[in-house]
């Protein structure tokens, strides 16, 4: 995987999450270690806005810093930030205080997600109701032959 691929792919990840409750402005720098995906990138939140973008925070609160797969886990939600820190999987550096609100916001992405996806099952469900239509008695219509309709006798 290239540093691009990589960096989209955590970008995708992050995007679109609802960070205006967090008043606070923090900034986050991501360094990857790997041969093909190396490289760096930034997370900040600024005025209830999420970036995501390919380049070195210098004014950064914290940086993480590990593999490809340990960042895609933490953004995944498989694997807690916190946990990967003191396994040794991902070094901060800078403020600890801050770097603590990285669960929040990888917190805040995944409720999110459950709640689009339990809407949007609960949508599918409805429309699946709408579909079919109530039928009379407990009879059931049988398949048309020739243009007419035949109805199976309840027993």
């Amino acid at each position: 995987m290239t540093y691009a691929d990589f960096f989209y792919e955590i970008k995708g990840k992050f995007m679109g999450t609802d960070v205006s409750d967090i008043k606070e402005h923090l900034a986050f720098q991501f360094s990857i270690e790997d041969e093909e995906a190396g490289g760096c990138f930034y997370v900040e939140v600024k005025e209830g806005q999420l970036y995501v973008e390919p380049y070195e925070y210098y004014d950064r609160d914290a940086n993480f810093i590990s593999d490809p797969d340990t960042f895609l886990k933490i953004a995944e939600g498989k694997i807690d930030p916190v946990w990967a820190f003191t396994t040794q999987k991902l070094k901060v550096e800078g403020n600890i205080d801050k770097a603590l609100r990285l669960k929040e916001i990888i917190d805040l992405k995944l409720e999110q997600k459950k709640a689009a996806e339990k809407e949007s099952g609960k949508k599918a469900s409805e429309k699946d109701g709408a579909k079919k239509a109530p039928e009379k008695d407990g009879a059931k219509k049988a398949p048309e032959r020739d243009g007419t309709k035949k109805q199976a006798v309840k027993k």
